[in-house]
């Protein structure tokens, strides 16, 4: 009864277009009515226990990136692709994968202590002991070092951490730092240490950001347990990600490589991860002033900052080998448009066993593919082609997928449409972020998927998530714009060479949010963990598969791609205002801050006897020119307008050549000049700021230009994002004129 009551919801909420007298964006009436068939038969596929039983398999033992069982993985999902009915291969290429060869972590002085960096074996937690095949507590591309020295406490190692140390008279040069995890992308902590002069780097858990704290402990509760630990790559990659010795080439038989000591994305420090129970001595030896409120853990003792009175010693040594990356790709090929690609993928290399991250993100995908190969056999055909990909040596630097993009650039950027991705998944509601052409598009499929615990819409459970936590002046537009917004998109997952590089329109999606807790790339992070803690029934993994499948083939069978631009519009005029505040700002500071400094507010809290000198008056910024990107903004907006104005008295079919100027929509937005200072990135709409490694930076090249003080580039990054948007006006343009066709 339960399910002949699901049955019936899907297919009111995948009418819910049609009942408004509206077909699916893309689609005629007619053919509208025939994809909502094929997408409801598509729904009621996806499978919980076959989900259980695929994590049961993929996670059984741990398969990080060129380990025998990441290999194995890499073949069962092959041999499972072919047994669906469909075109798979594995694609191989070679990366730099470092793995420990030496890891010490000493605190000198009269109370001596080792730190232990091993998570132990939990009787009730059957894989937490597989010990010859698990990964050894460390930080993947961390410099080899050797170094003796005091230890500073730094609190999240943000570059604005930095500037309340300089207010509180402590310098880190010289000395090793110690920061939490959380806030800043691990990758920024050592990288923000070494521009201060710090000779190594300790980044442990805070229990106050993930551990007791917030629940209770593994295994009785999901938070992580006192001597668990995060793994992590600390490659630099707001550089570039993937191979480290092939940036902007795929990693294949015969790439030139980059010698390991020109290798710009290693750290310039050691960098090692530890526990918070041998966090807690190195914490405790510290000296100087008490630390900030917000800088604070949970542990049971004063916060200091240092320095310490003894020293502590770090060494750190990698094995520097180039290992194989297997790469799962499966086609589907399109029946009108084969030359037009829909690409779908999730990672399947793990750090350790990766229960949650990547499986639970990888089996919903298979089960994806498994659909489909069933809609097949009944007589379905995707109009372009859709792909699927499963890649391996995300963890360490999104290595597969960088490296496969990289190698298929020219192709993709003439066939792809777009890129759907998605990581690990846990309980609770959707979650979305992407490329703002998309975002009506993300809303529609939203709308025709049945959350599984409420039974409305994922997409009204999610404005009703979002209303409870909005502030009241926020709650207005929750109630009256008619698409939620998505966030935009940084780095983080294979999204990255998609979005950034070649500006493929890209969505990140997954569910969470009601979990119980992480084991983020602990050993505890397993069948075990998920089964207790994250989605304990496996029905928000359905729910994944559902809305990314659904998205894969309304993408694949549209007449006309449903991307719609006043979104777009609407979402780069309020970056354009951001940018221009944060000039505003940056000057209102520096003028406030020579009047503080003229007045000698400073003076008292800089000591002459240790030689610091008090702070000097700051140029004030100039005024930049915004005119040539308010007047871009406007365009675009104009622009936006007029096609959707056209696209509305659309019907019958597609003008030929429309689909092509969209699919150039999304390259339009980059310049192959990429970003200062690190061009593999090109897009100038979204990057991953330069000092948050994951966070988006929107208009990136203008934004950190500005905060960096750099009024020269930031005058010309104005100009050169607003020929790109001005790129993406003219497409418009063409594409409005041919709808009026």
């Amino acid at each position: 009864m339960r399910q002949l009551f699901a049955i019936l919801v899907f297919a009111a909420l995948t009418a819910h277009a049609m009942d408004a007298g509206e077909p699916l964006r893309g689609y005629t009436v007619e053919a509208s009515a025939t994809e909502a068939q094929w997408e409801r038969k598509f729904r009621e596929m996806p499978d919980p226990e076959r989900l259980r039983r695929t994590m049961e398999r993929l996670a059984a033992r741990p398969h990080n990136a060129g380990s025998p069982y990441d290999k194995d993985n890499a073949e069962w999902l092959l041999a499972q692709l072919k047994s669906y009915g469909l075109e798979a291969q594995i694609e191989q290429f070679d990366a730099l994968v470092p793995t420990p060869k030496l890891r010490l972590l000493e605190l000198n002085g009269p109370a001596k202590y080792t730190a232990k960096l091993e998570e132990p074996t939990l009787a009730v937690d059957p894989t937490s002991g597989q010990k010859q095949e698990q990964l050894p507590t460390y930080n993947a591309y961390s410099h080899d070092g050797d170094v003796t020295a005091p230890l500073v406490y730094v609190n999240y190692g943000a570059p604005e951490d930095y500037e309340q140390l300089e207010r509180l008279g402590v310098s880190v040069r010289g000395a090793i730092v110690i920061a939490r995890y959380g806030k800043t992308w691990r990758g920024i902590k050592p990288k923000v240490a070494a521009d201060h002069g710090a000779v190594g780097c300790i980044i442990y858990s805070d229990p106050r950001d993930d551990g007791y704290y917030d629940g209770g402990q593994y295994p009785e509760g999901g938070m992580r347990p006192a001597e668990g630990v995060q793994r992590g790559s600390v490659m630099d990659m707001p550089i570039y990600p993937g191979d480290p010795q092939t940036p902007g080439e795929g990693a294949v038989p015969g790439a030139k490589l980059i010698p390991l000591d020109q290798v710009k994305v290693i750290t310039r420090i050691p960098v090692l991860p530890i526990s918070y129970t041998d966090a807690k001595p190195f914490l405790e030896a510290l000296q100087g002033p008490v630390a900030p409120e917000n800088w604070r853990g949970a542990l049971p003792f004063t916060y200091r900052v240092g320095p310490s009175a003894v020293t502590a010693h770090l060494a750190v040594q990698s094995n520097w080998d180039r290992k194989p990356l297997y790469d799962v790709i499966a086609r589907i090929p399109g029946t009108r448009h084969p030359d037009q690609w829909v690409i779908r993928g999730n990672h399947h290399d793990a750090w350790v066993n990766g229960a949650d991250d990547p499986v639970a993100g990888t089996s919903p995908e298979l089960e994806e593919a498994r659909a489909l190969g069933q809609l097949l056999q009944q007589g379905w055909r995707p109009a372009r082609t859709i792909v699927y990909c499963f890649w391996d040596g995300e963890e360490f630097g999104l290595l597969g997928s960088t490296e496969w993009a990289e190698a298929h650039a020219e192709e993709l950027r003439r066939h792809a449409v777009a890129y759907i991705n998605s990581d690990g998944n846990e309980r609770g509601y959707l979650q979305a972020e992407g490329s703002h052409s998309l975002e009506n598009f993300v809303n529609g499929v939203a709308k025709d998927i049945i959350d599984p615990e409420t039974n409305m819409s994922v997409w009204e459970r999610l404005r009703l998530v979002r209303l409870s936590k909005a502030a009241p002046g926020k709650r207005a537009e929750l109630r009256s714009r008619p698409d939620l917004r998505i966030g935009a998109l940084g780095s983080g997952s294979d999204y990255t060479v998609f979005i950034d590089h070649l500006g493929v329109p890209s969505v990140d999606i997954g569910y969470g949010g009601e979990d119980k807790g992480t084991q983020y790339h602990s050993i505890y992070d397993d069948i075990y963990f998920y089964e207790h803690f994250e989605d304990t029934t496996f029905v928000y993994g359905r729910a994944l598969a559902q809305t990314a499948g659904t998205m894969a083939m309304r993408l694949a069978d549209a007449d006309i791609l449903p991307m719609q631009f006043t979104d777009l519009a609407e979402t780069v005029r309020g970056y354009v205002t951001e940018v221009k505040t944060l000039a505003d700002s940056e000057r209102e500071a520096a003028m406030e801050r020579n009047t503080e400094i003229s007045e000698g507010v400073y003076r008292a809290l800089y000591d002459p006897k240790k030689k610091m000198v008090p702070p000097q008056p700051e140029p004030v910024p100039p005024y930049l020119n915004f005119a040539p990107l308010d007047q871009a903004s406007a365009d675009l907006t104009q622009a936006a307008a007029e096609y959707e104005a056209a696209y509305g008295k659309w019907s019958g079919n597609a003008p030929t050549g429309l689909n092509a100027k969209l699919m150039q929509t999304g390259e339009a937005l980059t310049d192959p000049q990429g970003l200062p200072s690190r061009p593999w990135y090109e897009n100038l709409i979204y990057a991953p700021g330069f000092y948050t490694g994951y966070e988006v930076k929107t208009l990136p090249g203008v934004r950190e230009a500005i905060e960096q003080k750099q009024w020269t580039t930031a005058n010309t990054e104005i100009e050169r994002t607003a020929a790109a948007l001005e790129r993406e006006v003219d497409l418009l343009h063409s594409a409005t004129l041919l709808l009026q066709k």
